[in-house]
């Protein structure tokens, strides 16, 4: 086995001008050095070819992109394959070039200049503001002018680190069929098996992609990070005649500089309502830090879009929403995939209104939130199935949330801190959420499977009436949250042969078909659709006499829309949605500033349990990922550079930081398009704490926070400023 060390360019913005690797090539043990020379169609990109697979002077191949340009500190610069990893590392130490400085576009305020540089010159759009869209919904004007309460402020969001267990890694080498096969780690087989072959200028069936089952993903394995390079290292050492499998691993702070992340951004908006506190229009001006690359965020884009004005019924609207390049590390896809950052805004503006009108902020919600037949905020019919109202009902009686609050209390957080009974305080928040099921906004969405039934009348030695073992052959992605297990469920039911007895092929493009994504709260929804009609064909198959019975199937589900580009047009760019109600009761010390959660309460509406344990295991992971981002996850990033890429300095929740108690209530009312009535529910939980939280802290305090992580040095900095503002008014 040999082993390959990815060389980051660690320049931000910057134009090579020479590259030099003869050094390491020289040094004893290196068997090859991968350069930008060697790419024969230097760009790869998820949904637009806009980066480099390596950066380098010499870029001999086609690309859409300038391949001689370094827009991120990890874009990659050269691969070394060597006998060992140390004189993998010693090599690529020896590699050396030479840069010419370009402005650093270093956040959206330097993007969105008129004089800025631009990121991606050669995108058509002329601006680093590269991707608008629109809502024109109704007379807005009008609706603030009948108004008897205005909401009015700017909100800001943080990046987030996926912090999944297991670190981007790969093993690469031409197999028996002479196939480019890489293992890896990842979300979506097909789809890196086509951005490798079109980098490596082959057909899509000389590439092979294997998944294995991977320690968490959470959209941060969605975008590739080794599978284009160590597909080149294994063509180019078969050109060299050596035939040795080649693998790569990076370190904890290689993955945390060298992937994407959430995005952060800004949102400023203003609502609308009458004195009842139903919500007359909604204005916002939204934008996406997109990073140095689009990677998703044309997506995700979407999804805020749709999200900024919330669960309600918004009879007009004025939404105008950016997706903006800069020098940053590049945004993309994480749990809620932009549900997360418009929810907190549209929560909160809830949540404000609720205070303003004088009205509890369960009762507002009942009062606007979308119901079946209600038109969504591009102006078509919602999707049947809508039980918005009841996952808000069921969360309130959960959290008893007519009772009052018992008093505040410190808890572990706070057992090195000796707090003062005094200091503590006690509030508690409120927040719902909707997102969409699958790709949406016309994207191309499929799943498909395939059942091979078998049959053995052990007795007699011939076959059975009925089929006694089964094989599942599907692409889906297994990246630690049980779906492997899901899916062996929903074909047991679905064909009747026992559990046990069905031997899987999963996750590889030589013998599965396309299942899409493990993304976007889709895969169990879509292959259960596809499991279904495969064993619908492999029963048909049975009935006629064939042994074994083979069934595939390909499910599509019902169209979706790009949204109109004026905005003005109703457009349908979702076939589902999944809902949830979050209710949170913390405790604050004002002295301190540090918070602790004592109880969450989340409703969710799953349609079916397939699997309990899972469903619930993926309410309480949500909560608690959703408790870093909200708490304590604080990604510093100045002038495009990560300055904490270790779990020391960028703090996920450690077991005394959690909440102390997550109560899971899960609402089963069937989707009518669902497979066996289940719907899409992952990223679910997540979406609606951070602004459940900061609303509790209010209750708390008295104090609204528009930003996040509440570290304890960011609530005492509000509280002391309210302090002071309050006392200039005395």
């Amino acid at each position: 086995m040999l082993h390959a060390k990815v060389v980051f360019t660690d320049e931000v913005h910057a134009r090579i001008t020479s590259l030099d690797t003869s050094a390491a090539t020289a040094l004893p043990g290196v068997h090859l050095v991968v350069t930008a020379a060697d790419v024969p169609v230097n760009e790869y990109g998820l949904t637009k070819f806009d980066q480099p697979v390596l950066v380098g002077p010499r870029s001999s191949g086609r690309a859409a992109v300038a391949s001689d340009v370094s827009r991120w500190e990890a874009d990659h610069l050269a691969v070394v394959v060597a006998d060992t990893a140390d004189i993998a590392l010693a090599a690529a130490q020896l590699i050396v070039a030479e840069w010419e400085p370009l402005d650093v576009v270093a956040d959206l305020d330097a993007a969105l200049n008129p004089d800025a540089t631009l990121v991606h010159p050669e995108d058509d759009t002329g601006s680093n503001a590269y991707t608008h869209l629109k809502v024109r919904k109704g007379d807005t004007a009008a609706a603030f002018t009948d108004a008897a309460h205005i909401v009015e402020h700017t909100y800001e969001y943080p990046y987030q680190e996926h912090a999944y267990l297991q670190t981007e890694a790969a093993v690469s080498y031409i197999d028996a069929e002479g196939r480019v096969t890489v293992e890896t780690a990842g979300q979506w087989t097909h789809e890196d098996q086509e951005q490798v072959a079109h980098a490596l200028d082959l057909p899509v069936e000389q590439v092979r992609i294997i998944y294995r089952a991977i320690g968490g993903a959470f959209g941060g394995k969605e975008d590739m990070s080794l599978q284009v390079v160590m597909g080149l290292v294994a063509l180019r050492l078969q050109e060299t005649g050596i035939n040795r499998p080649a693998r790569c691993e990076w370190s904890r702070e290689e993955s945390i500089v060298g992937h994407h992340k959430r995005h952060r951004g800004r949102v400023h908006t203003r609502w609308a309502a009458d004195s009842y506190g139903r919500i007359l229009g909604v204005e916002a001006d939204a934008y996406l830090d997109a990073g140095a690359y689009n990677y998703t965020s044309n997506k995700v884009l979407g999804n805020l879009h749709l999200s900024v004005s919330g669960a309600y019924v918004i009879p007009n609207a004025r939404i105008d929403s950016w997706a903006v390049y800069t020098n940053a590390p590049p945004g993309g896809a994480f749990r809620g995939f932009g549900g997360p950052q418009g929810t907190f805004v549209a929560e909160m503006q809830m949540n404000k209104l609720a205070e303003l009108a004088g009205i509890d902020p369960v009762e507002i919600r009942r009062r606007n939130v979308l119901v079946d037949g209600s038109l969504g905020i591009t102006g078509t019919e919602m999707p049947a199935g809508v039980s918005l109202g009841e996952v808000v009902e069921a969360c309130a009686d959960e959290a008893k949330w007519s009772e009052p609050l018992p008093e505040p209390r410190a808890a572990s957080a706070f057992a090195s801190l000796a707090p003062s009974t005094n200091a503590l305080r006690r509030g508690r928040g409120f927040a719902c959420a909707y997102k969409n099921v699958g790709f949406s906004f016309g994207f191309p969405e499929r799943s498909e499977a395939m059942i091979v039934l078998r049959g053995e009348d052990d007795s007699l030695g011939g076959e059975a009436d009925e089929p006694t073992s089964a094989e599942l052959y599907l692409a889906g992605a297994d990246v630690g949250q049980g779906a492997h297990t899901a899916f062996l469920q929903m074909a047991a039911e679905a064909t009747g042969v026992p559990f046990g007895a069905i031997e899987a092929r999963f996750s590889d493009t030589a013998s599965s078909g396309d299942s899409g994504s493990a993304s976007a709260s889709r895969l169990t929804w879509m292959t259960g659709n596809a499991i279904l009609g495969a064993a619908e064909e492999a029963a048909k198959s049975w009935l006629n006499g064939d042994r074994p019975a083979v069934g595939e199937f390909r499910y599509v589900p019902p169209p979706t829309e790009a949204l109109d580009p004026d905005g003005l047009a109703a457009t349908t760019p979702n076939f589902a949605y999944g809902y949830v109600a979050e209710a949170v009761d913390l405790s604050v010390d004002i002295e301190t500033g540090h918070i602790v959660v004592h109880g969450v309460v989340c409703a969710v509406d799953v349609g079916r349990v397939v699997n309990r344990s899972l469903v619930v295991g993926q309410v309480e992971g949500a909560v608690i990922q959703a408790h870093g981002y909200a708490l304590s996850e604080n990604l510093q990033v100045v002038d495009g550079r990560i300055l904490n890429p270790r779990f020391s300095g960028y703090l996920i929740p450690g077991i005394s930081d959690i909440p102390e108690q997550v109560r899971s209530v899960l609402l089963e009312i069937p989707d009518p398009r669902g497979p066996f009535g289940l719907r899409g529910m992952a990223e679910m939980p997540f979406i609606p704490y951070a602004p459940a939280v900061a609303s509790a802290l209010h209750d708390a305090t008295g104090v609204w926070f528009d930003t996040f992580p509440l570290t304890p040095t960011r609530v005492l900095e509000g509280l002391t400023a309210a302090r002071t503002e309050t006392a200039q008014f005395q």
